[in-house]
């Protein structure tokens, strides 16, 4: 039986996001990084709920910003499929981590393939909780994120909320997944899951992987 044509508008090396309705992030650790606290770039392996891996994730920023700018720094991520053909970039610009300043919210913008954009996440405003806005290519709201304060949670796993624009129905989540305390206290290594509707549009998925970056940089970045 011949596979099954790819989506409409698919971007190349998206089709296999077109199957599923879940997807596992797991941070490498880096052996530099725990030994000196130098920051290092950071690597995801993307797998699918088997335990396969069909994507590699790495992040492309200098050593002077890392090291600098810490969990604020600007990157540049990019998703390389298991051929090493690079099929998402990522780019989140320098933007301030002091939720009080809401002029300067985080965002991120996701590439397929590198260079086109197809979606956006934009941090909304609120003075004590993490909430995301979900955009496409054409910078209109498609989906909200909602989460808990990530401050007052501890030795558990920690769910964003994926939700329809009015925020009354729960189509999915980012899950911050409790690693255990050794990990958790002396490394900056997380694993996250993802679950969306499995029509859910392919390029919004990649979004999804965007916005569980952009959290994962924003809230757990530092093991301090």
């Amino acid at each position: 039986m011949p596979a099954p044509p790819p989506p409409l508008n698919c971007p190349p090396g998206l089709k296999y996001l077109s199957q599923i309705d879940q997807i596992l992030a797991h941070q490498q650790v880096e052996l530099l990084e725990v030994l000196t606290g130098f920051e290092t770039n950071n690597r995801f392996e993307i797998k699918n709920s088997l335990g396969q891996r069909v994507y590699f994730a790495v992040e492309d920023t200098d050593c002077c910003t890392r090291n600098c700018c810490g969990a604020s720094r600007p990157f540049t991520l990019r998703i390389l499929d298991n051929l090493g053909q690079e099929v998402v970039t990522m780019e989140r610009p320098l933007r301030c981590s002091d939720c009080c300043c809401p002029c300067c919210l985080q965002e991120i913008e996701i590439q397929a393939p590198p260079g086109i954009p197809i979606g956006y996440v934009i941090q909304t405003w609120h003075p004590c909780l993490p909430k995301f806005t979900v955009q496409n290519e054409k910078r209109e709201d498609v989906l909200k994120i909602a989460g808990p304060c990530v401050e007052c949670r501890c030795c558990e796993d920690i769910d964003f909320e994926i939700k329809s624009l009015d925020e009354e129905v729960v189509v999915g989540r980012i899950s911050k997944h409790w690693s255990g305390f050794v990990r958790e206290t002396f490394t900056d290594a997380d694993n996250f899951g993802i679950q969306f509707p499995l029509d859910l549009d392919v390029k919004m998925k990649a979004v999804m992987l965007g916005a569980c970056f952009l959290i994962d940089f924003r809230f757990f970045e530092s093991c301090d």
